[in-house]
C-alpha cells in the first residue's frame, strides 16, 4: 500500500522498523524528467562556483609537484568526512598509523585510513577508465574499500542493503528519515546511474553533481557508509565530467562539517517540499567556498616551502645540501624517520641525523614520539596549515 505525499513529487510507502510501522520515502526518479530548477535564480552563485573551481584547477595544474599537495589533501578530506560520522581521530594520528607507529590503531583511525584507501581506489579507477562517469560497479568497489575492516566491516561492504535502514532514533517511533525499502534500492540506483551518463538533461554539471549527491543520500543504498561515500562522489563526479583535473583537492566535507544543521535541513526540504533551489544554492556556495579555501591552503604551503628553503640555504652554508634534501622528504611525507629519509635521499644515517638536528634547531622539524629510539619527525608548520578546520566535532 502506498500514498502520495502532499505537495511533493516523491512517494511514501509503508515499511517497518524494529517491528514498528513507518513510512519510507521513495525519491522521484531523475530520468527522463529531472527536477524542475530555476536556473536563472542561481546563475550568479553558479558562476561564482565555476570561477572558484577554475582557480583551484589552474593551481593544481601549475603546481611544481601536485603529489606533494594531493597526499595531504586526500588525508584531510578523509579525516573531515569521517569526523562528520563521529570519529575522533586527528591528522597526526592518521599519519602515524599509516607509517606503522600505531599498528593496532583505534577503530576511528582505521576508518579514516579506509577512507583514504577508498578515495585512492576510485581515483585510480577513474584514471584507468579514461574519465568515464562513475558506475554502480565502481561505487560498490569504493564502498567495499571504505568498510573493509572498520566498524562497518559486517555491514555488507560493497553490497546494496537487503534490510530497511533509517536515520535517527528509531526507539522514539519517529526517526528523522527512512530511506526506500530494500526492494526499491536497485531500481533507484540504476536510474541514478543512467542520470550520471545522461548528456541531454540541460542541467549544468555543477548542479547535476548536487542533484546526484542528494539523490544518493535519499536512496541510502548501503547499510553503512552512505554519508562518507555520498560526499566522496562529488569530487569524483567533477573529475569524471572533466570539470576538475585533480579530483582530490576539494574539501567539500569541510563545508558540510561547518554547516551540518543547515545541510540536513535542506536535504529534508527537498524530500518534503520538492524545492531544489535552496539546496542547490547551498551546494554551489559550498563548492565556491571550499575551492577558495583549498586554493588559499595551497598558496600558504607554497609560501612556507619557499621561505624555509631560502632560510636553509642562507643559514646552513655548506650543510645546506643535505638539509634541503631532507626538506624535500618532509614536504612529501610530513612525518618520517631518519632511516626512511636516509633511504629516500641516498645519504648516510649520520648525515641525515645531523640535518634533522639542524632543522629542529630552526623550528622546521619537531620530534613527535618522545622516545629515544624509533623516533619520527614532523614538518610542524606544514601540519599546522593542514590541520585548519579539522578540530573534532562535539556530537
Amino acid at each position: 500500500m502506498s500514498r502520495k505525499a502532499p505537495f511533493h513529487p516523491g512517494e511514501y510507502v509503508e515499511t517497518t522498523i524494529n517491528g514498528k510501522p513507518a513510512l519510507a520515502f521513495i525519491p522521484p526518479v531523475l530520468t527522463p524528467a529531472p527536477p524542475v530548477i530555476n536556473l536563472q535564480a542561481i546563475q550568479r552563485i553558479q558562476e561564482e562556483a565555476t570561477l572558484a573551481l577554475g582557480g583551484l584547477d589552474y593551481l593544481a595544474v601549475g603546481l611544481p609537484n601536485p603529489v606533494l599537495f594531493t597526499y595531504m589533501y586526500v588525508r584531510k578530506e578523509a579525516l573531515l568526512s569521517s569526523q562528520i560520522e563521529g570519529t575522533q581521530s586527528s591528522l597526526s594520528e592518521l599519519l602515524l598509523f599509516e607509517h606503522g607507529d600505531a599498528p593496532g590503531g583505534g577503530s576511528d583511525v582505521r576508518e579514516v585510513s579506509n577512507y583514504v584507501k577508498a578515495m585512492e581506489h576510485g581515483w585510480e579507477c577513474l584514471q584507468e577508465q579514461g574519465r568515464l562517469p562513475l558506475s554502480l560497479r565502481l561505487i560498490k568497489e569504493i564502498h567495499e574499500k571504505l568498510l573493509a575492516d572498520g566498524r562497518g566491516g559486517k555491514m555488507l561492504p560493497g553490497e546494496f542493503r537487503r534490510n530497511q535502514n533509517w536515520i535517527g532514533d528509531s526507539r522514539s517511533g519517529n526517526p528523522e528519515y527512512v530511506p526506500p525499502p530494500p526492494g526499491r534500492v536497485m531500481e533507484l540506483m540504476a536510474d541514478l546511474e543512467k542520470f550520471l551518463h545522461e548528456k541531454d538533461s540541460g542541467i549544468p554539471r555543477l548542479l547535476k553533481a548536487g542533484i546526484v549527491h542528494l539523490q544518493f543520500e535519499s536512496i541510502h543504498p548501503f547499510l553503512d557508509g552512505n554519508g562518507r561515500l555520498g560526499r566522496l562522489l562529488i569530487p569524483f563526479l567533477l573529475y569524471s565530467w572533466g570539470i576538475l583535473k585533480q579530483p582530490l583537492l576539494l574539501y567539500i566535507s569541510l563545508y558540510f562539517k561547518g554547516h551540518r544543521q543547515r545541510y540536513y535541513e535542506l536535504l529534508q526540504q527537498v524530500r518534503k517540499q520538492g524545492d531544489w533551489g535552496p539546496w542547490l544554492e547551498f551546494f554551489l556556495q559550498g563548492i565556491a567556498e571550499v575551492s577558495r579555501q583549498a586554493t588559499e591552503t595551497a598558496r600558504k604551503l607554497q609560501e612556507l616551502f619557499e621561505t624555509d628553503r631560502q632560510r636553509i640555504d642562507k643559514e646552513l652554508g655548506q650543510a645546506a645540501a643535505s638539509a634541503l634534501a631532507l626538506h624535500e622528504i618532509a614536504k612529501q611525507q610530513l612525518i618520517f624517520s631518519v632511516p626512511e629519509a636516509a633511504a629516500k635521499t641516498g645519504r648516510s644515517l649520520p648525515t641525515i641525523r645531523n640535518a634533522v638536528e639542524r632543522l629542529q634547531n630552526m623550528d622546521i622539524l619537531r620530534e613527535t614520539t618522545g622516545k629515544r629510539r624509533y623516533r619520527r619527525f614532523l614538518y610542524s608548520k606544514y601540519m599546522k596549515i593542514m590541520e585548519e578546520g579539522t578540530e573534532a566535532l562535539d556530537h
